[in-house]
């Protein structure tokens, strides 16, 4: 019944169980036959946080489902694509606590849950930087307005999806923080290796996941190509040389400026060598004053320094082979396939209507996007695969192709046995 829910658009639980109990298409897919009893709404959330959650239910559905689209030949496993797309949360905007201490310590499962994620990488871990409030109903919802409109309290549902059929392989829910969703990009990227033993050759995104660390980690520590712009805020705006403008030579470590002079990291030897590693991870070459005094350049170079240092990241290699694929075609096709991913968020939203959670705390959010990506790419194999027997176009008709996709899906009536045809 979740699944017609989710797969329709139908928010309501109650509402949910309505339908089913009125749509005779919907009681032949959940198996209820014409005098079969349809569950109280009540049974949802006693079922969701007993059976669901213990055995993780949902999560096993969707890998069950990724594996038949596998299956099926709809994911060719050489592209993913990754980005999040921010959800609100089921708490009230104008209603928040400054700090934790003024948290409902009736709320027990909202407060357990939230404390449960303070030291998790894709949550609290996320970014040292205080929310300005908390909701007291929700406190691991992030009060942000990173959206463009009012500030309000989100979570980020994030997906990593295979560009062949824009088939979702992983989700994974994060609080809306950028840092976080580059942690749970992390996450989805070993979980579908290890689980699923998948591994792209290239990973598509868009600029938020160009820092060099993430760079860094794509390109040396797991091989695979980063079709994703440079996060690059060297560019400066007052007309003066931005870092672009000078050569950097790998032979002899040096910077040379737009004048002929060089700069380097040390001008002199030192009894114990210096690894001169800045605590934001970069090295920093340095011209001399002596070059840079008569230098005609200097209004436009540093005229308000007596000399010019450039910063450069010790990752700068991997940036500099984002950069090197930012001129291929390979790349400008990335780009497009990438939209992709942007019709998925798009089609969950209008069409699936999950702009606003229903459930609230982590692992509420989790069940929620779990379901929206397992109803989307149902969709998906109902839409690409044909059915073994005609089917009209009537009110039903993708019932009717998910009930002859699901012999490997769990069966509806028993949602803790799978089968294993």
């Amino acid at each position: 019944m979740l699944i017609v829910g989710y797969c329709f658009g139908i928010r309501s639980e109650r509402r949910l169980c309505e339908e089913v109990h009125l749509n005779l298409a919907y009681r032949w897919f959940c198996r209820l036959g014409l005098d079969g009893d349809v569950p109280n709404h009540s049974t949802f959330s006693k079922t969701r946080h007993g059976r669901f959650r213990d055995a993780d239910l949902l999560r096993e559905l969707f890998e069950t489902v990724v594996r038949r689209c596998m299956a099926e030949g709809l994911v060719g496993g050489e592209g993913f694509a990754v980005d999040a797309s921010m959800i609100v949360a089921d708490a009230h905007r104008q209603r928040g606590v400054e700090t934790p201490d003024q948290l409902d310590p009736k709320a027990k499962r909202a407060v357990t849950e939230y404390l449960a994620t303070l030291d998790d990488a894709a949550f609290g871990a996320a970014t040292p930087v205080e929310p300005k409030f908390i909701s007291p109903v929700d406190p691991a919802a992030r009060w942000t307005a990173s959206w463009g409109g009012p500030a309000v309290y989100a979570y980020c549902t994030n997906y990593l999806v295979d560009v062949q059929h824009a088939v979702i392989v992983d989700v994974e829910p994060s609080t809306a923080v950028r840092r976080a969703e580059v942690a749970a990009a992390k996450t989805m990227i070993e979980r579908v290796h290890n689980d699923l033993d998948l591994w792209p050759e290239r990973l598509i995104a868009d600029t938020g996941y160009g820092s060099a660390e993430m760079l860094n980690w794509l390109v040396n520590d797991r091989g695979i190509e980063p079709h994703i712009p440079v996060f690059n805020k060297s560019k400066r705006s007052d007309d003066t040389f931005s870092r672009e403008d000078f050569v950097y030579d790998h032979a002899s470590d040096t910077y040379r400026c737009p004048g002929g002079n060089i700069l380097r990291r040390y001008r002199r030897e030192f009894t114990v060598p210096r690894i001169g590693v800045m605590k934001d991870n970069s090295l920093r070459y340095r011209a001399s004053k002596h070059d840079c005094e008569p230098c005609p350049l200097k209004p436009r170079c540093c005229p308000n320094a007596p000399a010019r240092k450039i910063p450069r990241s010790v990752y700068e290699g991997a940036r500099d082979l984002a950069r090197e694929i930012a001129k291929t075609e390979a790349y400008q096709t990335s780009r497009y396939q990438r939209k992709k991913l942007e019709m998925l968020f798009a089609h969950l939203k209008r069409i699936l209507k999950l702009n606003r959670l229903s459930l609230r705390g982590p692992f509420g959010a989790r069940d929620e996007f779990h379901l929206a990506a397992i109803a989307q790419n149902l969709r998906k194999l109902a839409k690409l695969i044909p059915g073994q027997h005609a089917i009209p176009r009537a009110e039903g008709g993708i019932l009717a192709h998910l009930h002859l996709i699901s012999a490997g899906l769990p069966h509806p009536a028993s949602p803790l046995r799978f089968s294993t045809q």
